[in-house]
């Protein structure tokens, strides 16, 4: 009898994270719960990780999520290096080089909300996700009054992947 119980609870707490659901399911639960996901984008981006044929629960495609919105903040992280090291005006390159450090604090955030979604802690990972979403915001604050935001692509790209994943990550229970 507790051997039965106990199952029952088990599967009970399990049964959440590890139903089995599409890409295409769990990118419309999240543009359903968040205004910010774009379901086209939502659908694209997953499914064009080859990392997302391995994510058949909606944990691991908030964990892939999330692991893709830390390489576009190192990739927009990168980008601003290079900008940096060629920028000749020193107003521009202090821009760059702010928003270099917020994308560095973003990934280090978003890199703690994947070791929570991985230890379960949903909760904890979603207010994490949303903190880390005001780097390209922040990034974009910075730049105002210029003709030329020179990150405005990663800036963009990485809000949405960001967003993606707080919608995942916060449908978990």
């Amino acid at each position: 009898m507790a051997l039965c119980l106990a199952a029952v609870l088990l599967a009970a707490a399990t049964s959440n994270a590890q139903t089995i659901t599409t890409i295409e399911d769990a990118c419309r639960s999240a543009a359903t719960r968040h205004a910010g996901v774009s379901y086209d984008h939502c659908v694209w981006s997953l499914s064009s990780d080859g990392r997302s044929r391995d994510a058949a629960d909606l944990e691991k495609l908030a964990a892939l999520a999330t692991r893709m919105a830390v390489e576009h903040a190192a990739v927009t992280e990168a980008k601003m290096e290079d900008l940096n090291e060629l920028e000749e005006s020193p107003h521009a390159r202090a821009r760059l080089h702010h928003c270099h450090d917020l994308y560095n604090a973003a990934a280090d955030v978003l890199r703690d909300a994947l070791d929570n979604i991985r230890a379960r802690v949903y909760g904890k990972a979603s207010q994490q996700l949303a903190a880390a979403l005001g780097a390209s915001e922040s990034c974009e604050d910075v730049w105002k009054g210029e003709e030329r935001v020179p990150v405005a692509g990663h800036d963009r790209e990485y809000g949405r992947m960001a967003i993606v994943a707080l919608g995942l990550t916060s449908g978990i229970n």
